[in-house]
């Protein structure tokens, strides 16, 4: 991308993806957008696990109830989990590297999107920590936010629009 203002209007969630997979290179980069990305008080209470085996895939894609079933088509998917015993701030640092991941992705031409993991459980109630505790051997102390998976675009989306901005939600100067 040239400007950050067409990075930040084309990047839209994809949940479809080919079946082409992501280099070394390009995954190193994503990964290193989250690991640079800013952190309270620069704790970097979050830890990462990268899943591209198809199988583990799958399995994953199960871990929601719904919602989580594209993970399946990713060619790579990044756990994002935050440590609490670390800082205050865990969801937030979490955010903003699976975030700062997403635009990595999409500036390298790949589709990505955020599936969200804290809170939530599957079909029959296993809740997404227990899942990826059992999975990836996630040790207890790490809380789950989110799963970001990524891929090559199976789709096309329009970039954002701006006459669907809603300047309404913006309040100047006071509320």
């Amino acid at each position: 991308m040239e400007k950050f203002s067409d990075l930040i209007a084309n990047r839209r969630s994809m949940r479809k993806f080919t079946d082409q997979k992501l280099t070394d290179e390009q995954k190193r980069t994503i990964l290193r957008a989250a690991l640079i990305s800013p952190t309270a008080k620069n704790n970097r209470g979050w830890e990462f696990v990268t899943v591209e085996d198809p199988q583990m895939l799958e399995k994953l894609s199960k871990c929601r109830a719904m919602g989580s079933g594209f993970l399946a088509e990713a060619a790579f998917a990044i756990v994002v989990l935050g440590d609490p015993t670390k800082t205050d701030c865990w969801i937030e640092d979490c955010a903003i590297a699976a975030i700062d991941m997403q635009l990595q992705a999409e500036d390298l031409g790949l589709g990505s999107c955020w599936c969200h993991m804290r809170g939530r459980a599957d079909a029959d109630g296993k809740t997404t920590k227990q899942t990826l505790m059992e999975l990836l051997g996630v040790s207890e102390q790490y809380e789950p936010v989110c799963i970001v998976g990524v891929g090559y675009k199976n789709m096309e989306r329009k970039p954002y629009e701006d006459d669907k901005i809603e300047w309404s939600k913006v309040h100047w100067g006071k509320f």
